[in-house]
């Protein structure tokens, strides 16, 4: 197998995708009303809610929705073979994954742009509404965990990658001001600005090493992870035209720039697909992923195929911002499918690799040793890049050695290698951090939401003291768990949190459907909701018994049996809603299709 046929071939699943399906679940299923009001006008205040051209909307959605997932899942999936995550991310983007976002976006865009929380609750009761408020809460603070913990990982003790993310932040709080202020509604010239200036701060970024200002710009892991609290928690405070939105446009160009590169990078090298198509790991006790092929896949690539996270996205900053319904089909199935392609060409990338070579890079050394296996180009490789990339696992130096070993590969890039990695690894942490800010900003939503339940003034947009408060709450609260925690310890909660919340959102849409008397179509979210369910549960069952208890981490084990034991009783609450004695109309409905 090689590198063109899959890029191909993704490109072109994904684009039919969109013509077809996510056109016929636009105007079947959802009827998008392009003469609608949106939230974004019905409640402008220039703060929460503002209406955002659909481009700059759809690099916002983009950007908050393809975090670590799309990058670091496929890349440790790899340990199973190249071709079950292939399968996973071509179909569960375009049956599920798209499908969870655009109806979860629908159904916020229809609820005043609010949470999931509120949706649960208008379209359930106020039983799952409070459920999915405690669920989507805790899965909110263990996904930003995750996705914290490999920039952390990725960034620390790196001057050029520091300095360079810094400089996003100071580039995109400008960009705002142009376009509020300076020139507004200039998009064109907002966008040459950004990105010429992006260019330049990269550009800068290696000339830093060394230097006597690099000191200013090198941080260790726990330095690192102050840092960023206190940057979600500015984002999540500042208007959201000041620096959310710009800054994940911005960033926007960048992600879709470099796999655009990487795409042509792999046309052009055509490099070999060295790991096989399935390994003998598919079976359990891998060096990387200990369980087995089922459920421990689907719950290893989240993002890229179908992640709950984008749940919270799609019923946080999103909806608050769409200018026009008709655009739901670009913004929430378009960008799931782009989210896919990322994930391929980062499982292309890694797969790229010798596998010896892939598995040195992402288990310890201590680990890789017991493998019996031989490194065969990873010092030269270690060399080329500059620094020892042996025992660094989490995913993410194994895709930006796998990056930069294909830009190599084209004979006028062969002597950068060292700037393509760190560039990559750049590439990496700018994807995570547009995570990190969208997703401390909706955290502020849900805890002001659920406070005004017991004291108003919390629940009110523009109270400064609830605004302030809850973004510092939040802030708090999952950068305690990076700042305490492993990689090992957080994604593999990270992994079945998100996917259960994504079961969750799509039986939310599911009841959505029904209340819009779509009941002949709820098969859309009702098939992939029972696959996730249940495949998640199992994997929560073996993380519990074979991980957890065994190494004593009873926090983790807590946790896990909390958000399952939410996941079951919002599903309980839906199936008494469907089928209950007082839910006649629903029951029909439901045993008529």
């Amino acid at each position: 197998m090689n590198g063109l046929t899959l890029v191909v071939l993704s490109a072109c699943i994904y684009a039919l995708a969109y013509r077809f399906y996510g056109a016929f679940i636009a105007s079947k299923v959802l009827t998008l009303d392009p003469d609608r009001q949106t939230p974004a006008y019905r409640y402008n205040n220039n703060f929460d809610y503002i209406p955002t051209n659909k481009w700059v909307t759809f690099g916002h959605h983009f950007a908050a929705i393809a975090g670590a997932g799309p990058l670091v899942g496929p890349v440790l999936a790899a340990q199973f073979g190249y071709l079950p995550g292939l399968l996973w991310l071509l179909i569960g983007a375009v049956v599920a994954g798209g499908v969870h976002d655009m109806v979860v976006l629908f159904a916020s865009v229809r609820t005043d742009g609010l949470s999931l929380m509120e949706i649960a609750k208008r379209n359930i009761g106020k039983l799952s509404g409070v459920i999915s408020a405690i669920a989507v809460f805790i899965i909110l603070i263990i996904s930003l965990a995750g996705l914290a913990i490999v920039v952390v990982n990725a960034l620390f003790e790196s001057s050029w990658g520091t300095f360079t993310v810094f400089a996003t932040i100071i580039i995109a709080i400008f960009m705002g001001i142009y376009m509020k202020y300076i020139r507004p509604g200039d998009i064109v010239g907002a966008t040459i600005i950004g990105v010429v200036l992006l260019i330049i701060s990269v550009l800068i970024g290696p000339s830093l090493q060394g230097s006597s200002i690099a000191k200013y710009f090198i941080y260790n892991q726990k330095e690192l992870t102050i840092l960023l609290g206190i940057y979600g928690f500015t984002a999540a405070v500042l208007p959201i035209w000041l620096l959310l939105v710009p800054r994940d446009y911005l960033s926007t160009y960048l992600k879709l720039g470099v796999i655009i590169l990487l795409a042509i990078g792999v046309i052009v090298v055509n490099p070999h697909i060295r790991m096989p198509a399935i390994t003998e790991y598919v079976h359990g006790n891998g060096p990387i992923i200990a369980g087995k092929l089922w459920p421990f896949l689907f719950i290893t690539i989240a993002c890229g195929a179908l992640s709950g996270f984008h749940s919270i996205i799609s019923s946080g900053t999103t909806p608050k911002i769409i200018k026009n319904e008709k655009d739901i089909l670009l913004i929430g199935y378009g960008a799931m499918l782009a989210e896919g392609f990322v994930a391929v060409m980062a499982l292309i990338a890694a797969t790229s690799l010798v596998p010896a070579d892939y598995f040195a890079i992402n288990v310890p050394k201590e680990v890789f040793a017991s493998l019996g296996m031989h490194i065969e180009e990873l010092p030269h490789l270690s060399n080329m890049v500059g620094e020892d990339v042996a025992g660094r696992p989490g995913g993410a130096v194994s895709l930006a050695v796998g990056m930069a070993y294909i830009f190599s590969k084209i004979p006028f890039l062969s002597h950068l290698m060292s700037y393509l990695y760190h560039f990559a690894i750049l590439f990496e942490a700018l994807f995570i951090l547009t995570t990190i800010d969208a997703g401390t900003r909706i955290g502020r939503y849900i805890l002001q939401e659920a406070g005004g339940i017991f004291y108003k003034p919390l629940g009110e947009k523009g109270w400064w003291p609830g605004i302030i408060m809850c973004s510092a709450l939040f802030s708090f609260a999952w950068g305690y768990l990076v700042y305490g925690g492993t990689i090992s310890m957080i994604w593999p909660l990270f992994g079945t949190a998100n996917q259960l919340l994504s079961a969750i959102a799509l039986l939310i849409g599911t009841n959505v459907l029904i209340k819009l008397n779509k009941v002949k179509y709820i098969y859309i979210t009702l098939i992939p909701f029972v696959f996730v369910i249940i495949t998640t549960l199992v994997a929560c069952y073996y993380n519990i018994v074979d991980k957890y208890m065994p190494t004593k981490q009873y926090i983790l084990v807590v946790l896990t049996i909390i958000i399952m034991i939410l996941s079951i009783l919002i599903v309980f609450d839906s199936i008494c809603k469907w089928f209950g004695p007082n839910c006649k109309a629903s029951k029909e409905k439901i045993v008529k299709a």
